[in-house]
């Protein structure tokens, strides 16, 4: 038996490795790191990235604002242009629908070769301008989103602008020019409407036989066209009005002088001039016949007169031919004289009592004794002697 408390006293020592356990083994882990050259390439390429960026986007709006600046003028000024362009080409068709027209006797051949003239050139600038007005203003364009696009957009607007200042530069100088063409065709027309106008009084006299309607239609048509200040459509319906009124009064003449015709042609025409002379201001047209008023047989004489207090200024005197055949007799003068009176008195409205037939007889009588023709074919011998009072009044009748 062993005593225990004299036992030797032993250490318990743990093996370091249990047989049959795993052995555990703890690895540290190592973080990747980007060497730092790669990093500061990264940054560069963005920043150079971001640099572009911001460069397009900042040269694409201040290019973009240059060209909207530029778009505006030269927009203002080819609508300027185009405007005046328009109204140059609408002036010269009209304009030259005033040549070459049937009115050789009432337009000098200079006026006429003026507007022709004027015309041609005024078609040479509206051709020569045509390519010009004809442009059309580019658009801008949406704004593009890469710094690559940005650059290729500003170039593109950069050249854009360019050809916007060039079309502005021809566009000012074409305006002047179209504005003088226009000056130039409109004063050339209104010369030529204005010298037929002034014509037509002439052409008038130039054919004095002419019937009263047609006469007084070229005269409402000259006062018309004189009163035209634009070379328009309306104008070239004046000019027209008054060329077919000159074509009427050279008609009716023809028939007016063909109806007079014969061995008393002469005569009447002598007599008719005379009638004017003695009524200066009244248009007079003459008619001829056998028997009128129901004389003019066996050495007779025969006289009518129409007149309208309406439409004061013109009258119809109707004479026997044997008024022309007993010409120029005092007989003859006396009795057209009294007919003349009839005419006048158109201008004497208020002088006598125009209420009865008898005073209207006394009255023309009256008037011809004032002119100093006092044989007895002046009225006296149908109608009596007229009052003092009448042949008074009727000297101021003029």
């Amino acid at each position: 038996m062993v005593d225990p408390n004299s036992a030797p006293h032993g250490d318990h020592t743990l093996p370091s490795r249990f047989s049959g356990a795993s052995q555990i083994v703890r690895t540290a882990r190592r973080r990747r790191r980007w060497p730092v050259a790669a990093v500061l390439a990264v940054l560069i390429v963005g920043g150079v990235f971001a640099g572009l960026q911001l460069a397009g986007n900042l040269g694409y709006d201040d290019t973009a604002e240059q060209f909207s600046t530029q778009a505006d003028s030269t927009r203002s000024m080819l609508l300027e242009v185009r405007g005046s362009t328009t109204e140059l080409s609408t002036l010269n068709d009209a304009a030259t629908q005033l040549v070459g027209g049937d009115a050789s006797d009432l337009v000098p051949a200079e006026t006429e070769d003026a507007l022709t003239t004027a015309t041609g050139e005024a078609q040479s600038v509206l051709s020569e301008a045509a390519d010009v007005v004809d442009t059309e203003i580019p658009e801008q364009g949406e704004k593009p989103g890469w710094f690559w696009e940005l650059f290729a957009a500003s170039d593109h607007l950069s050249e854009d602008r360019e050809d916007l200042a060039a079309l502005e530069d021809d566009l000012e100088e074409a305006s002047p020019l179209v504005e003088k063409a226009g000056s130039a065709v409109s004063d050339a027309g209104l010369a030529l409407l204005s010298s037929a106008a002034t014509a037509a009084s002439s052409f008038e006299a130039a054919h004095i036989s002419a019937k009263n309607d047609a006469v007084i239609a070229l005269r409402e048509s000259a006062t018309d066209l004189a009163g035209v200040t634009t070379i328009d459509q309306d104008a070239v319906a004046s000019f027209a009005d008054l060329q077919d009124a000159a074509a009427q009064v050279i008609s009716s003449e023809q028939v007016e002088l063909a109806e007079k015709a014969g061995p008393l042609l002469e005569n009447r025409l002598a007599i008719e001039a005379f009638a004017r002379s003695l009524a200066p201001g009244v248009l007079l047209e003459f008619d001829w016949n056998r028997i009128v008023n129901g004389v003019g047989d066996n050495g007779s004489m025969g006289g009518l007169t129409t007149w309208w207090w309406s439409t004061p200024g013109h009258a119809v005197i109707e004479l026997s031919n044997s008024v022309a055949e007993q010409w120029p007799s005092i007989t003859s003068k006396s009795l057209v004289a009294h007919e003349v009176g009839h005419a006048i008195s158109v201008k004497c409205q208020g002088m006598y009592d125009a209420s009865t037939q008898d005073s209207i007889e006394k009255w023309a009588t009256a008037w011809a004794i004032s002119m100093g023709y006092t044989d007895d074919a002046n009225g006296v011998w149908a109608y009596g002697y007229p009052p003092q009072s009448y042949i008074d009044a009727a000297a101021g009748c003029r």
